[in-house]
């Protein structure tokens, strides 16, 4: 291969042994997602998420296009810690399992891939590890007597939506489709509660015409942007599935999002990523069976206030395409999204309880893709996926940095909400294709940081501040101020760019980014820049670009809950990332299935 930026299917084309799911589920995005299932009649018919099996050869990734023949627990064979080299292919993954169990590769039931890692940590023997799950007679005698040292039996149940009591006549209102209201309004819907669902956005497609037209001319439409429409600010990112919590629901989610059109690799992949072409087209499919299912979802629909009797929710203003409407309502879901700013001093005014929360800001930083693989592999870099990164180092001042959604192959995007401020943020698409990789380079910020005297939403103002000084650096337009990293280092403004070029759109302004950074913050990048150096050689390249400020990296606000899910104010469910309680797709989603059964339980 002599250029490793030639897109997705020639990247791999000639490493299918190596990569052979990756591979597949590319070619089912090439077929148009024909496993996509759109029979609305068995999606009204379908009360939880089926747990299901594709057969892919002799191997099953896990899928949860097709229905489980078996119900409740499955007692499954693990067989964990299966090496495979680059050039492997899935015959050499049967023939070890099988060694493992005592048998010939004949002699096994289907595998199903449940985990697929990459082991670098040494790099001139990079290779894959596998564990695979497959069900057989007599699975006890066959793991006492397995002379492999890695397997065991492992009982798997599917998630099932709990037994309903609510009694409203009302329909839930769901208030925001980002993946905590979407996941909350779709297992509403399956289970017999279809909702209103209000998104202050755009759709999918008319939002990405409208963002492209923000980064491509500095136009922003303060409704439909990288923050707001549906999907919510996830849609334009890497579409990460990682998560550091260990919820049952994790896997009702992953099924969800394969049913709707995302790669079967999700499941399985150490760090399962979407794409935002992809992930675009998976909210539209999730959308349309809300639609099917008899939700009534509405676009441009923003959330103005609260009419409340007693210590009860009532209703809710408001504004719509054509004006304000009172919506009668004992039941909303609030899943504002972090950037919801608005609908935070509408709650404070209200009397709903919050606090403020702890967060982080700092910059974009950018590598070359094809340097940071050869770091991270070595000389199999080529045959392998672009790597990522995952830095973190402590200083003596107390503060800490660390590295934060890094985008593979991506880019640096534009993702203010308001006029006269800069927020980035990075995107990639599903084939992290790009030349340069970016990640979120922060430091950690709390109430001792943000302004006296502002109340819950001090760390809103404490954002807001940043971001407007973002903007004055950059010189008005949108354009983002950047500095290469040397002369970051050395606090001296840059000129112009080195060897990496930055991708931010509409653009950059060459500057000195002390003037948009909190003193503390700035300090403790450049501590931490040659100390993260030495865990990643050249991560503090000279010609490194900086791009800022990036404020958004989870909400400011925690909007309280108790035990039921719901606010003092009752028939009120804070839900998700911008409610306090979740930070990425997956937990976001997971969130939003928890608020969803304490709705039903009424």
């Amino acid at each position: 291969m002599t250029k490793q930026a030639e897109g997705l299917h020639s990247l791999f084309a000639g490493i299918g042994k190596a990569y052979p799911l990756y591979t597949e589920s590319i070619e089912r995005e090439k077929r148009g997602q024909k496993a996509l299932r759109t029979d609305r009649a068995k999606w009204q018919k379908q009360a939880v998420p089926l747990h299901g099996r594709r057969s892919c050869g002799t191997i099953t990734p896990r899928n949860g296009a097709l229905p489980r023949e078996k119900k409740g627990w499955d007692l499954m064979i693990r067989i964990s810690n299966l090496s495979l080299p680059v050039d492997g292919d899935l015959e050499q993954l049967r023939k070890r399992a099988a060694r493992a169990l005592g048998l010939r590769p004949g002699q096994l039931g289907e595998l199903e891939i449940v985990r697929q890692s990459i082991d670098a940590r040494n790099r001139s023997e990079v290779h894959y590890v596998y564990t695979v799950e497959l069900s057989m007679p007599q699975e006890e005698r066959l793991v006492e007597n397995a002379p492999g040292r890695n397997v065991s039996r492992t009982e798997r149940q599917a998630y099932a939506f709990p037994a309903a009591g609510r009694r409203s006549a009302l329909p839930p209102v769901v208030v925001g489709m980002g993946p905590a209201g979407l996941f909350a309004a779709l297992f509403l819907a399956r289970n017999g509660f279809p909702c209103v669902v209000l998104e202050r956005g755009q759709d999918v497609d008319q939002r990405t015409r409208d963002v492209d037209r923000f980064w491509t001319a500095g136009a922003l439409d303060e409704g439909s942007n990288v923050q707001f429409g549906e999907g919510g600010a996830g849609t334009f990112s890497d579409g990460k599935l990682t998560t550091g919590t260990h919820d049952p629901r994790i896997a009702a989610v992953l099924d969800t999002l394969v049913e709707a059109g995302a790669p079967a690799d999700v499941k399985y992949s150490h760090k399962p990523h979407v794409g935002t072409d992809v992930l675009r087209q998976v909210v539209k499919h999730i959308r349309q069976e809300l639609i099917a299912l008899g939700c009534d979802v509405r676009f441009g629909h923003r959330l103005e206030g609260l009419t409340i009797q007693g210590d009860a929710l009532t209703g809710l203003r408001v504004a719509g395409p054509q004006g304000g409407y009172l919506l009668k309502a004992d039941t909303l879901v609030l899943a504002p999204g972090h950037s919801a700013r608005d609908t935070f001093a509408m709650l404070h005014q209200a009397g709903v309880p919050m606090e403020q929360k702890p967060f982080a800001v700092g910059v974009r930083i950018e590598h070359l893709q094809r340097e940071i693989s050869a770091r991270q592999y070595g000389p199999a870099w080529k045959q392998l996926p672009p790597s990522d990164y995952k830095l973190a180092c402590h200083l003596p001042t107390g503060r800490s940095a660390f590295t934060f959604c890094v985008c593979p192959g991506g880019e640096v995007v534009a993702a203010s909400s308001a006029q006269g401020q800069v927020v980035t943020n990075g995107m990639s698409f599903r084939a992290r294709d790009g030349k340069n990789i970016n990640g979120g380079f922060l430091v950690g910020v709390g109430p001792e940081d943000f302004p006296a005297g502002a109340g819950p939403l001090a760390g809103v103002r404490f954002q807001e501040e940043w971001e407007r000084a973002a903007f004055q650096a950059g010189g008005g337009g949108f354009l983002a101020p950047a500095q290469r990293v040397e002369d970051f280092l050395k606090k001296r403004p840059s000129q112009g760019p080195g060897a990496i070029r930055p991708t931010y759109r509409p653009g950059v302004t060459w500057t000195e980014l002390d003037r948009c950074l909190p003193g503390a913050v700035a300090d403790t990048l450049r501590g931490a820049l040659p100390l993260m150096d030495r865990k990643l050689r050249g991560f503090a390249a000279p010609d490194g670009v900086l791009t800022g400020v990036e404020t958004r990296s989870s909400s400011p606000v925690r909007i309280l809950r108790d035990e039921t899910f719901q606010s003092a104010l009752r028939g009120l469910y804070p839900c998700g990332e911008g409610a306090g309680y979740a930070g990425g797709i997956v937990s976001a989603a997971v969130d939003g299935i928890r608020v969803a059964e304490a709705v039903a339980r009424g």
